[in-house]
């Protein structure tokens, strides 16, 4: 299948403003370019309070988090992990996403502003995003009123981390997870895979693309290292029920599904979606795909069966 009209139009509008590809840009130019969209998502729902945090990791490196409570009595916290190819991406790009999965799933969003690569190259940001689910995990009355579920996910390289810490909190003993969410994650630094090699699946991101991410992040000793390239863990039983979420023209796609069937084999409850006629990318971007709004709706509805029918979406609201 095709991607679909509101994709195409997006990408029309992408090549009249001629930007330059990301594999050829340097990471202060790519990240200009990206906030520059960022006024198409819109502000988002309001919500009961809003904070910000600044966090410590184990290595001293200092980092923030947004904290967005939709309500007095929300069902779990989600620590979320942005995506941009742990280069690229912000808290403010991804508030306006977080703030409307928080609101459909009636859940705290911790949005995870952890350090980018290449001035914080791996493993700053898997420190990170594991120091701000620690902190969740020992604040969770602060947090959210009360002792509630604690869920962890990410789309793309936030995925990644979310999938990461997963497997940290199994190997550690805690802090126990009752979800993990993935929207088309990066699980392994595999290049090579049919849906890297794919001419329909060169868009926004492509494979020259994701190899200069990677470039990037790690040197190419560690990128079969499992905190890298979590696909190649030998085990991945007794991670918590899972969501996977992929899109048909990503070349992320073969990798996402992967983990998936994995998953599926070491027995851990996994339900995947493959969004057809999408790109990767396309979950951030709110109130511009349709698709987008479509795949929030289905992550808050898979959260809310994970954690329970508790609370609901009162409360005041503030910017």
């Amino acid at each position: 299948m095709a991607i679909d009209e509101a994709t195409r139009a997006l990408m029309a509008a992408v090549a009249e403003q001629g930007r330059k590809p990301i594999h050829e840009s340097t990471p202060v130019e790519a990240r200009l370019a990206g906030a520059a969209s960022w006024a198409m998502y819109g502000t988002g729902p309001a919500m009961e309070s809003v904070s910000n945090e600044v966090l410590t990791s184990a290595d001293g490196g200092r980092f923030g988090v947004r904290v967005l409570r939709p309500s007095a009595a929300p069902r779990s916290v989600v620590v979320y992990c942005h995506g941009g190819g742990w280069v690229l991406g912000d808290i403010e790009g991804f508030d306006t996403l977080g703030r409307q999965l928080a609101v459909e799933s009636n859940s705290v969003v911790v949005l995870v502003n952890y350090r980018k690569a290449p001035e914080n190259p791996f493993p700053a940001a898997v420190e990170d995003t594991w120091a701000a689910l620690e902190w969740v995990s020992q604040n969770l009355e602060a947090i959210a009123g009360r002792r509630v579920p604690v869920v962890i996910g990410g789309d793309s390289a936030g995925g990644n981390l979310a999938a990461v810490a997963a497997l940290r909190a199994r190997d550690r003993g805690g802090p126990e997870l009752a979800h993990l969410l993935l929207v088309y994650p990066v699980t392994d630094s595999d290049t090579t895979r049919d849906s890297y090699l794919d001419p329909a699946n060169q868009l926004l991101l492509t494979r020259e693309g994701m190899e200069w991410f990677f470039d990037h992040y790690v040197s190419r000793a560690d990128r079969t290292h499992p905190e890298v390239s979590p696909l190649r863990v030998a085990d991945l039983g007794g991670l918590p029920p899972t969501t996977v979420v992929t899109a048909e023209h990503d070349p992320l796609r073969d990798e996402g599904e992967a983990f998936a069937a994995r998953l599926v084999e070491a027995g851990v409850p996994t339900e995947s979606r493959l969004f057809t006629g999408q790109l990767h990318g396309f979950f951030s971007m709110i109130n511009v795909l349709p698709a987008s709004a479509d795949a929030v709706s289905y992550l808050a509805g898979r959260l809310r069966e994970s954690v329970g029918a508790v609370g609901d979406h009162t409360g005041a609201g503030t910017r």
